[in-house]
C-alpha cells in the first residue's frame, strides 16, 4: 500500500499532478476537492459543519483504502506550515497507513503567485473544482491565503524518509508525475 500526499498551495497543480501520477502507477487519486464540493451542496466549508463533514469523509475514506488490498491512494491539499494543527493532521493521515503497513510518499509542490494566478483560472481546473468557478472569489482567496498562511515548507523543515519538493512553475504535470514516479521507483 502507498499513499502519496501530494500537497502544495491553491493552484500549484497538485490535482493535475496527481491525475497524470495515477495514470503511471494505478493508485487512485482522491484530489481534496472531491469532499470539498460534496459538502458544498450543504455547507460551505469555511463553517463549522462543512469542515466537520469534509473531514469525516476524509477519515472514512482513509480508514478504509489503509486496510485494503488497492495498490495505494493519491491524496491533494494545502498544508497551513504555521498551524501545528495542520502538522498534526498530516501526522494522523500518515499512522493510519503506516499503520497497516503502508508507505508514505511526501510531495511538495511550488510555484510562483503569477503562475498560479494563471492556473487558477484554467478550463480543467473549474471543471474539476466546482466552488472555484466564481473566479473574484478564488483568486481573492488564493491571495490572501499567501497573507495568513505559509504554504510551503522552510528548508529542512519536513524530515521525511520519501520526500521530494519540486518547483513545478515551468513544468508540465506530466513531467513532474514522472519525476515523482522515478523519484520513489513506483
Amino acid at each position: 500500500m502507498k499513499c502519496v500526499l501530494i500537497f502544495g498551495p491553491q493552484a500549484v497543480g497538485k490535482m493535475t499532478v496527481g491525475q497524470e501520477l495515477e495514470k503511471l502507477t494505478g493508485l487512485k487519486l482522491f484530489h481534496n476537492h472531491m469532499t470539498i464540493d460534496l459538502v458544498s451542496h450543504f455547507f460551505s466549508y469555511s463553517t463549522k459543519e462543512g469542515k466537520r463533514l469534509v473531514n469525516l469523509f476524509r477519515e472514512e475514506i482513509f480508514n478504509e483504502v489503509a486496510k485494503s488490498d488497492l495498490e495505494g491512494l493519491i491524496f491533494t491539499f494545502v498544508w497551513a506550515f504555521n498551524l501545528e494543527s495542520d502538522k498534526e493532521y498530516v501526522d494522523r493521515i500518515a499512522k493510519k497507513f503506516e499503520d497497516n503497513g503502508g508507505e508514505v510518499f511526501y510531495v511538495e509542490l511550488e510555484a510562483n503567485l503569477e503562475e498560479r494566478l494563471v492556473r487558477n483560472k484554467t478550463p480543467h481546473r473549474l471543471a474539476h473544482k466546482p466552488s472555484k468557478r466564481n473566479l473574484e472569489w478564488s483568486e481573492n482567496d488564493l491571495k490572501s491565503s499567501v497573507e495568513k498562511y505559509r504554504l510551503n515548507s522552510l528548508p529542512g523543515e519536513i524530515q521525511k524518509k520519501n520526500y521530494v519538493k519540486i518547483d513545478n512553475t515551468n513544468l508540465s504535470p506530466a513531467e513532474v508525475a514522472i519525476m515523482i514516479k522515478d523519484t520513489f521507483k513506483m
